[in-house]
């Protein structure tokens, strides 16, 4: 399945009213799960992509994230929306992270204003961002290096824990003023968490992120949108159930040597997997050539 209508896909849902709900995918079977089940979009984080790959985001490089991307690209026909981390460097290197990105057919991308390399210590909360000057000047860079028109930049402010709610207006309405089409954020509570798209001078996304460990509010699909954001991200609903998942198949193994599963529920689970890789095309194509 080709992605090469990706940006204008997601174009239209930004032009839609309402509220993009992208769920966090980390490989092309994920995301082929989320579009079999009509979701519209799909977006891989650095969260997903770090775990996934069992590196952690802040050792991935552009080769590995841009891999990433043809992969899942080629497996959905919904639009695929990427973070990009910091960019891989300053503004010249955002110039190189956009091209390799854009190529792999993903829908747009974000860049956030925290300091490369990235530390493994972020996901412990603690941010060092960049100056806002020397973050416009990756985004305006970014944008300069995109060739599709419909490729969206969104520009991501980590700086509301560090330097205030305040600041983090100013830097994203700063971004905006730069070129980028959106902006991501992080308030700090309930009510930074309602005056944002309000302050925000352009389309704002919310990173849902359930299991956070400094209490971020966690809100439904339609509350976020009477809010006024316009898209959420979703890094862990779905990765971290399935790790249990499989540890809990891997325990009973271990335990009895079983898998404790039930046989046919099995029967009907594994068609499912052959029909979510498009088994029976195949079975179309041999039995019409090598098969006659």
């Amino acid at each position: 399945m080709s992605q090469l209508n990706g940006p204008a896909r997601f174009r239209q849902l930004l032009k839609k009213a309402g509220y993009i709900q992208a769920l966090g995918v980390w490989d092309p079977l994920s995301a082929r799960v989320c579009e079999s089940m009509g979701v519209e979009c799909v977006h891989i984080g650095g969260y997903q992509s770090g775990v996934g790959t069992a590196i952690s985001e802040p050792l991935m490089t552009l080769t590995e994230l841009a891999t990433l991307c043809h992969y899942v690209t080629a497996a959905v026909k919904i639009p695929v929306f990427v973070d990009a981390g910091t960019g891989f460097g300053e503004p010249l290197h955002v110039m190189r992270t956009v091209r390799e990105l854009e190529r792999t057919g993903i829908a747009g991308l974000h860049i956030e204003d925290q300091i490369f390399p990235k530390r493994a210590h972020y996901h412990k909360y603690v941010e060092h961002t960049v100056s806002c000057e020397e973050m416009v000047d990756k985004i305006k860079y970014a944008v300069a290096a995109k060739t599709n028109p419909d490729f969206v930049i969104m520009g991501r402010t980590d700086c509301m824990a560090t330097s205030g709610f305040a600041e983090g207006v100013r830097r994203a309405n700063a971004y905006l003023e730069a070129g980028a089409e959106m902006i991501m954020c992080f308030p700090n509570n309930e009510e930074e968490m309602k005056l944002a798209p309000k302050e925000i001078n352009g389309p704002v996304a919310y990173v849902v992120s359930e299991g956070n460990r400094i209490k971020r509010p966690v809100r439904s699909r339609q509350e976020y949108e009477d809010m006024g954001y316009k898209m959420g991200t979703y890094p862990t609903q779905l990765l971290c159930p399935a790790v249990q998942a499989m540890k809990t198949v891997v325990k009973s193994f271990m335990e009895t040597g079983r898998s404790g599963l039930d046989p046919d529920n099995m029967i009907k689970w594994r068609k499912e997997c052959e029909d979510l890789i498009g088994l029976d095309e195949h079975y179309k194509v041999e039995a019409a050539t090598v098969e006659k």
